[in-house]
């Protein structure tokens, strides 16, 4: 295939002291502030400060006590539920495979089977609908359904934090709480009075003259407050009687029912509560994706990043006619991480609205699946680097944007790992957004689709190689079973479907299969970081996406919708075919592509190369032989100096540890439910080193939540 010069979408605007070296341009260091900063500058390494670890998003921590030699004889120290008396549980996601390609994040309900005009479903807790927690909401955004089942329990994405002997958690059932990390046991808790705290965690700011340690939570229904660290008490100084309310009319816009709930924790800088929020997916005006900072003390707005480019602005003037206005999505859903050193926060942007059709927005949408970096105490523009145009694949760049430093021809080059679900990973120069192994922008196929007008070329890395499936012929169907071939042929069969790949958009009139699917790839856990090894290390899956659209029932599309932004369903006026969802047998729950299906990837991140990759998961049901197939689900990995590896995630519900240099499985326990997650590890009071893992149930699995179990690990008391 013929490749042009690299399109490179990043911009370096002055604004900040700006160096230059023979290797680059680079950000002039700010001087400390004296400020108390993120938590993870404050607080014990050998703790867990901060979902990342560090403000940086590593995930990386120096304990050495659990190691390769050892790990097998790790024990379950404590079982912490999360559901208390009295609390109530909203609604899973029952099992999904074939079928509606689901709703949008935030309004759960595909609309019509034909897909054909109008807004889509009902918004969570609309007449006649229960509520589904956030994570099965998101889920039900993202192609996973249709049934909602009550099980008694709510999906928990929450990576616990640990400061000064201290954890922190929020729950499903609208409880924040500190417990004891060596025993378990409750210490305090907070309830709210209505949504519930971020699905994936709170975030912790260290205190300073003016105001004790606090925990920062952000709540489903867009809320933001803070608690004191030490008693659970809300802190009725920050905002209006402790509750700052996100809704404002320059989110909302004023329109009705729209909202912008928290659904990831916030990061701190200094004294500065960075955050984004969910907003829609679904198409036509809605609220608006922006990031914002509010000040730990007051709870006063500091500043608004804007997520699409006002007049006046970086990078302004990309959107056609009106299709910018009231738009929604391009938001941050996923995790900031922030270069406490050099002051820059990293902000991963989602797809526009809506972001299965892109006819009415024509061009490639900025700041839409795109890594932004702003100055951390201003929220000025430094750079962008988009890794998908005009996004109508839902491949959100949420995971968090990694630093790390990379050790290339002898230089030391402080780099920021960014992937999408497309499982292509960039590695760029954290100060100006340059790639550090090449970018080339490809020819991809092209929409034929009336009223879509896809990118001509897309960006591919030139190292390192993809990290999950990026096309399908049937040369690759599943040849796990006879069972399963015959089954998967006969789908493809039957149903026409086109393969093909990368980037294969939505096809008129007969349904194609994209690798990969909407959620991943890769999804928002994203990776961890070994710095000794120089590994990157990223649980991946390679699920196929069916889709395919129609002229819906009043007949074909004439009227001319491009640069508007007007109310559609998710395959926008048109209708949507079938089958549509995952490319994979419903009986069976098998993909049918070959496997592995879901796999741990190592990068060497000095190298560029693919360091090592083993399947991730068994699929039970099949002889012993042929279990270790690997497994889709959701789920992020962390790292030990003791050459460590822990992840969950699988739908098999196994907890594992693996050999970070060489891949190798040491250990694995079986949990109550998936762990849709990322875990983290510490040093307790009494000396011993903990892992913990919360293990709730994965609706992008297609799980239904069955538990609401936190479970510490450690090695035998001596």
């Amino acid at each position: 295939m013929q490749l042009k010069t690299a399109r490179l979408d990043f911009m370096f605007i002055a604004g900040i002291a700006i160096c230059v070296t023979s290797s680059g341009g680079c950000l002039a260091q700010k001087p400390d502030s004296g400020v108390a900063g993120t938590a993870a500058q404050a607080a014990d390494a050998k703790e867990w400060p901060t979902f990342g670890h560090d403000s940086g998003g590593m995930r990386f921590s120096p304990l050495t006590q659990i190691n390769a030699a050892n790990v097998g004889n790790l024990t379950v120290a404590w079982t912490y539920h999360m559901k208390q008396e009295g609390d109530t549980a909203g609604f899973g996601r029952g099992p999904g495979g074939p079928g509606g390609p689901g709703g949008r994040r935030g309004r759960p309900g595909g609309g019509p089977p034909d897909g054909a005009g109008g807004p889509p479903g009902g918004a969570p807790g609309a007449p006649g609908l229960q509520p589904l927690d956030q994570a099965s909401a998101q889920a039900a955004a993202e192609g996973i359904g249709p049934p909602r089942v009550a099980t008694g329990f709510s999906v928990s994405e929450v990576t616990p934090l640990v400061i000064h002997g201290v954890m922190y958690i929020g729950t499903p059932y609208g409880r924040v709480s500190a417990l004891d990390p060596t025993t378990g046991k409750q210490i305090w808790t907070y309830k709210l009075p209505s949504g519930e705290p971020a699905t994936r965690g709170v975030e912790y700011f260290p205190g300073d003259k003016q105001t004790p340690p606090q925990i920062v939570v952000g709540t489903s229904d867009a809320k933001l407050f803070t608690l004191d660290a030490k008693t659970g008490a809300l802190n009725t100084s920050f905002g209006v009687n402790g509750v700052v309310d996100l809704n404002t009319p320059e989110i909302t816009h004023n329109l009705e029912e729209a909202t912008d709930g928290i659904s990831s924790p916030p990061i701190m800088y200094e004294n500065l509560i960075i955050l984004g929020g969910k907003t829609t997916e679904s198409g036509g005006p809605g609220p608006a994706g922006d990031v914002r900072a509010f000040d730990i003390h007051t709870g006063k707005l500091a500043w608004t990043f804007h997520s699409i480019p006002q007049p006046g602005e970086p990078n302004y003037g990309g959107w056609v006619g009106e299709s910018a206005k009231y738009r929604s999505g391009v938001n941050v859903w996923g995790l900031i991480t922030v270069d406490a050193k050099r002051g820059i926060a990293y902000l991963p942007f989602g797809a526009p609205s809506g972001d299965a059709f892109g006819g009415d927005r024509p061009g490639d949408n900025l700041y839409g699946t795109s890594v932004v970096a702003v100055d951390a105490k201003t929220g000025k523009y430094i750079w962008h680097f988009q890794l998908v145009h005009h996004d109508i694949w839902d491949f959100d760049a949420e995971t968090p944007p990694l630093l790390m430093d990379v050790k290339k021809d002898g230089k030391t080059i402080p780099a920021v790992a960014v992937i999408a679900k497309d499982a292509l990973l960039y590695l760029l120069d954290r100060t100006n957004g340059k790639p550090i192994y090449g970018v080339e922008e490809r020819p991809v196929p092209q929409s034929q689709v009336p009223m879509e007008k896809t990118s001509p070329t897309q960006p591919f890395p030139v190292k390192p190689e993809p990290l999950a499936r990026q096309s399908m012929t049937m040369a690759d169907i599943a040849t796990v079973t006879p069972e399963l071939e015959a089954a998967c042929r006969k789908l493809v069969a039957d149903n026409h479907l086109e393969l093909g790949g990368p980037f294969l958009p939505e096809t008129y009139n007969h349904v194609r299969v994209n690798f990969p699917s909407e959620i991943g790839g890769v999804n928002w856990p994203g990776g961890a970081f070994n710095p000794q090894l120089g590994y990157y290390f990223i649980y991946v899956m390679d699920l196929g996406q069916m889709q395919g659209y129609k002229d819906p029932a009043s007949g074909p599309v004439k009227d001319n919708i491009a640069g508007t932004n007007q109310f559609f369903g998710r395959a926008g006026p048109y209708g949507s075919l079938r089958p549509a969802g995952r490319f994979k047998d419903n009986p069976s729950n098998m993909p049918c592509n070959q496997p592995p299906w879901g796999e741990l990837v190592a990068v060497n991140v000095n190298t560029g190369d693919i360091a090592w990759k083993v399947p991730l998961g068994i699929t039970e049901n099949l002889p012993a032989d042929k279990q270790k197939t690997g497994r889709p689900g959701i789920g992020g990995p962390i790292a030990t100096a003791s050459g460590l590896v822990f992840v969950g995630g699988t739908d098999d519900n196994r907890f594992r540890a693996f050999d970070a240099k060489t891949g190798k499985e040491l250990w694995a326990v079986k949990l109550d439910a998936a762990s849709a997650t990322v875990p983290s590890t510490y040093s307790g009071k009494d000396g011993r080193q903990y892992v913990v893992v919360t293990s709730a149930g994965n609706p992008f699995a297609a799980e239904l939540p069955t538990s609401d179990a936190i479970t510490a690990f450690a090695l035998p008391k001596k």
